[in-house]
């Protein structure tokens, strides 16, 4: 059984009250070497001012495409955030606040900022729709948004449809209503909210095989405990590493890797807005990066452009978000001579709780479970099966599922594990090996897709009578999304109408959700009973 939660600290008790019963908890491992916090706590304070205690606040910090913060200048402006929050918008602990915009310091000082004053962070994708944010801001009732201003349109839209409007406050724009300017102004100090550890600091939203959006909510000790787990024990950073990768903050592969982790450990970050292939490369070769965060796509895409880039300093190549093939894994070792690290995580999760190691590398394996964590691969009745068998991934740690408001949560969480929804087969040395996703959910370029929500935009095109969305392999990808297309009677299936349908989902939902195959089809192929046999589809390949 979960333990009993502690006494909140927040003012607004939505997010607590809406936890799944504690029977519906998985077990928490808190044993060592699973961490422990006080009671009260607050990781922002624990983030900054402790690292500030330890190493100064004269240390860089956050290095963005526009300025660069030391540690000290980061707290400073995460206070003035905190302020602006609470002294000009009413802020109270507890509410909810989402954040939009690509990866800047800004983005960082807002997300520390809003926990500062002890709000629930509410990160999306700064290429997430209107309609995609109206969903997440319905569900968490968002009272409050901080906007990069170059992102404000769809948030707007979505504000705008509300029920109860969030107040919207852009940062990065002209104008004195602009948060530059109202912290600008404000003072420094703040004191930051001290709330119970196992309160609430963030909501993280991910689709579901139903594209229904769930609600991942993670406490104040959540946070830490990723950082003390996988990062010390895997990644075991200095104070003189510098971070950088292509994950978004709105993800949490990215949050771990491009903030906290750093930022537990005291060392820097660079933060790219448009973190390409190439991209990384330079930053890896001018910003004397040390350690990097993408998914096997990029790996793979930057191998064809190394030459001219010195990577000297690159001593940690994480790699997570799809499978690393071996073929991968060799070609990057051959080519650079690092080995990189494998891990699988989830938003569940918050973070990797599988990964290899230094010592303990089988390449095509995910690896062993990180210190604090521990894993199974269970039959469908929920049995251990013997090595060498296939079954579901289960795990257990610090950290674990916990859905807002949501029947899922009996999915997710059986009998104390959390089930990833991956299928895997664990050898006789203890190493997890994948084998395939248990649901339909597609992974491409480290995207997590959802075939419904494809479907539904596919299906507002009034050329469209039906469709079936998939994943099918791809070398460079992993997946790619797939759309088979029966149009509308009379209509004429060619290269120009796909192309417009592409645009049409790509209007409606993120760029990246949108199918790079549309394969038109007179029927789908369906049971007796006429369910869509997705099976059969994906067997085409």
């Amino acid at each position: 059984m979960p333990p009993t939660l502690s006494p909140t600290g927040h003012t607004d008790t939505f997010t607590r009250d809406h936890l799944p019963p504690p029977e519906q908890w998985p077990e928490l491992v808190l044993d060592p070497p699973g961490p422990r916090y006080p009671d009260r706590l607050n990781c922002a304070e624990e983030l900054l001012d402790g690292t500030i205690a330890a190493h100064g606040a004269d240390r860089l910090c956050l290095a963005g495409e526009r300025e660069t913060l030391t540690y000290g200048a980061l707290r400073d402006r995460a206070n003035q955030v905190a302020r602006v929050l609470v002294e000009e918008t009413g802020l109270v602990p507890g509410q909810r606040v989402l954040l939009r915009g690509p990866n800047t310091p800004w983005l960082a000082a807002c997300w520390l900022g809003v926990l500062r004053a002890g709000g629930v962070v509410v990160t999306v994708l700064p290429v997430q729709r209107a309609d995609e944010l109206a969903a997440i801001m319905r569900a968490a009732r968002v009272t409050h948004a901080l906007c990069d201003a170059r992102c404000l349109d769809d948030l707007a839209t979505a504000a705008a449809g509300m029920d109860t409007t969030p107040r919207v406050v852009a940062y990065g724009g002209p104008g004195p209503e602009d948060l530059t300017a109202r912290a600008a102004a404000a003072p420094t100090a703040f004191a930051p909210v001290r709330v119970a550890a196992d309160d609430a600091c963030m909501i993280a939203y991910t689709s579901g095989t139903t594209g229904t959006p769930k609600g991942c909510v993670h406490f104040h000790r959540d946070v830490l405990a990723i950082a003390d787990t996988y990062s010390a024990h895997v990644l075991r950073p200095t104070p003189d590493d510098v971070f950088c990768g292509s994950p978004p903050l709105g993800f949490t592969f990215g949050l771990g890797g491009l903030l906290v982790f750093p930022l537990r450990a005291g060392a820097s970050s660079v933060l790219l807005e448009r973190p390409r292939p190439e991209t990384l490369l330079d930053a890896v070769a001018e910003r004397g990066v040390t350690v990097l965060f993408t998914a096997p796509t990029a790996y793979r895409a930057m191998l064809g452009r190394l030459d001219g880039h010195d990577l000297s300093r690159l001593r940690r190549c994480v790699s997570a978000g799809e499978h690393l093939p071996a073929a991968t894994w060799h070609a990057w070792h051959e080519a650079t001579g690092l080995r990189m690290l494998d891990g699988i995580g989830a938003t569940e999760m918050l973070h990797i709780f599988i990964s290899s190691t230094d010592e303990h590398t089988r390449p095509g394996s995910t690896g062993r479970p990180v210190p604090g964590f521990a894993a199974a691969v269970l039959d469908d009745d929920g049995r251990p099966v013997p090595d060498g068998q296939p079954g579901h991934l289960a795990v257990r740690g610090p950290v674990g599922c916990r859905y807002l408001d949501d029947d899922r949560q009996r999915d997710y969480v059986r009998d104390g594990w959390n089930l990833t929804g991956d299928t895997y087969v664990r050898d006789a040395d203890g190493y997890l090996w994948y084998r395939a996703r248990s649901d339909d959910m597609i992974v491409t370029a480290g995207y997590n897709v959802a075939p419904a929500e494809v479907e539904e935009a596919l299906l507002t095109s009034p050329d469209v009578e039906e469709t079936a969305v998939v994943g099918v392999p791809d070398p460079d990808r992993g997946q790619i999304v797939r759309a088979y297309v029966v149009l509308r009677d009379g209509l004429a299936p060619d290269d120009d109408r796909a192309e417009r349908l592409r645009e049409h989902v790509r209007s409606r939902i993120s760029p990246y959700k949108t199918p790079r195959s549309i394969e038109f089809r007179a029927r789908l192929p369906r049971t007796a009973t006429g369910k869509l046999q997705r099976f059969r589809l994906r067997d085409e390949r």
